[in-house]
């Protein structure tokens, strides 16, 4: 790995690197001080390296540990960086997409084996309800903790969102689960002539789903791949599989399976589809198609050697033509 250290205040910088070296004993100091590397969403590029984007913030925040780590007696320094050779900014972007997908992950499956627990309608007990808005309150504050250090819009956000609404509906009694837009079904020709927003660095709900508003929705549709923390959207615009998005996760869904619902798409060819995104996006092995796990990787593939959103959308878009066309043979 070679880096450069940038002088301070340099734009040319994207990260701050903390590298530091801590004694054996007390063992106390080292767990302290991995505990809030990770509380600062930071990934470790080396063993006793760690990299945050450079903010004014995450430098604070980095300044105040590293005086903990001295008083400690151990010993670090703080850097501004940009990388020259070995590992890539798109690589340690993608460092920080990896562990941010895994905690949303973690926190899904949380939420999915409470809402297994919970009656789809019908009365709760009162210790079963209170234990429920307990575990549910924890969810929701480590969800918020999570969405503090995305830094680039990792997958993941929006299917817990859509559980903690499932949940929140549940404990309020109701056996229907559908935000505010509903799963209410939608005139198609409203939303032609659209700009389509979603988060850069589509993967396969992402890709399918922008799929699908050109194959079956607008064949002229433009799409905006943005940063998705805190998008505020233009006049026209449309966001989909994005937190609080006009199409996105809604219980179980994914947006594909919204979007293919709420449009009316009953096209041969779409339900298999929609399976397979769904399993690739929530992992819960809902529908288990055998041919899924090879998708899978075929979209991994396209998302690691290609960076540009339309080119990834361009490879993904030749996949599902060819899949739709086989499935809508197949009906099957």
């Amino acid at each position: 790995m070679s880096l450069t250290i940038a002088n301070p205040g340099s734009r040319d910088a994207r990260w701050l690197l903390m590298i530091h070296q801590i004694p054996p004993k007390p063992n106390y100091l080292r767990v302290k001080v991995s505990r809030k590397l990770s509380r600062l969403g930071a990934v470790p590029v080396k063993n006793t390296v760690y990299a945050l984007p450079k903010s004014d913030s995450a430098q604070e925040h980095l300044e105040w540990l590293l005086r903990e780590i001295v008083e400690g007696g151990g010993d670090g320094s703080i850097c501004e960086a940009r990388f020259v050779e070995g590992l890539s900014d798109q690589q340690l972007e993608g460092l920080f997409l990896k562990a941010r997908e895994a905690d949303y992950g973690e926190v899904g499956d949380e939420l999915r084996a409470l809402v297994k627990e919970l009656p789809r309608s019908g009365r709760i007990d009162d210790d079963r309800r209170a234990s429920a808005e307990s575990e549910l309150a924890r969810l929701r504050r480590r969800l918020d903790e999570i969405a503090e250090i995305d830094f680039f819009g990792a997958s993941g956000r929006e299917a817990a969102q859509a559980l903690v609404k499932t949940l929140e509906q549940r404990l309020a009694g109701s056996a229907i689960v559908a935000p505010a837009a509903g799963t209410s079904h939608v005139n198609r020709a409203e939303y032609v002539g659209r700009v389509w927003v979603t988060r850069k660095g589509i993967h396969v709900d992402r890709m399918a789903s922008a799929w699908l508003v050109r194959r079956f929705i607008d064949p002229e549709a433009r799409l905006k791949f943005v940063v998705g923390r805190a998008y505020a959207p233009e006049p026209g615009e449309l966001r989909f599989d994005m937190f609080d998005g006009e199409f996105s996760h809604e219980g179980d869904l994914c947006t594909f399976e919204v979007l293919v619902k709420r449009m009316k798409l009953e096209e041969p060819g779409l339900r298999p589809i929609a399976e397979i995104v769904h399993d690739i996006d929530l992992k819960d092995g809902k529908f288990a198609r055998p041919e899924t796990a090879g998708i899978e990787r075929m979209v991994a593939a396209i998302a690691f050697a290609h960076r540009e959103d339309e080119e990834r959308l361009a490879r993904a878009s030749a996949v599902l033509d060819d899949l739709y066309q086989l499935y809508r043979q197949k009906r099957s």
